[in-house]
């Protein structure tokens, strides 16, 4: 069982990074999966999809070796809940970084965020 899956997917990709694979496999959740699109959306990493696994269903995450190292941080944990307001959401590493922000219009980055007038939890940093 797994307490944390955000930062189990995290840490997953964090590992699959240092040993130089393409392809990381999680378990898969809606939460997930969002949060992986908006990776994939700002250029972190290559693609994920949903494919069948042997009993349940999984995330494939490809990643592009070719770009450098993708920093992730978990910032909210299920100890610790962190909350943003708008005004409160800061340019993370001169914009080549995101938060990953969950609304309640869903999951977006900081910047989205800000334009929607929108504070959320902060799920993660990614650089």
């Amino acid at each position: 069982m797994i307490t944390d899956p955000i930062a189990d997917i995290l840490t997953r990709i964090r590992n699959a990074q240092s040993a130089r694979k393409n392809v990381v496999n999680a378990p898969y959740s809606g939460v997930n999966h969002k949060i992986l699109e908006t990776l994939k959306k700002n250029g972190f990493i290559k693609d994920v999809k949903k494919v069948d696994g042997e009993k349940f269903p999984e995330l494939e995450v490809t990643l592009d070796l070719q770009r450098p190292t993708v920093t992730l941080i978990r910032v909210s944990k299920p100890g610790q809940r962190i909350y943003k307001g708008k005004n409160d959401l800061k340019v993370i590493k001169n914009g080549l970084g995101i938060e990953v922000i969950s609304t309640s219009k869903g999951i977006m980055t900081n910047a989205e965020a800000y334009t929607q007038n929108l504070g959320g939890e902060v799920i993660c940093k990614v650089y």
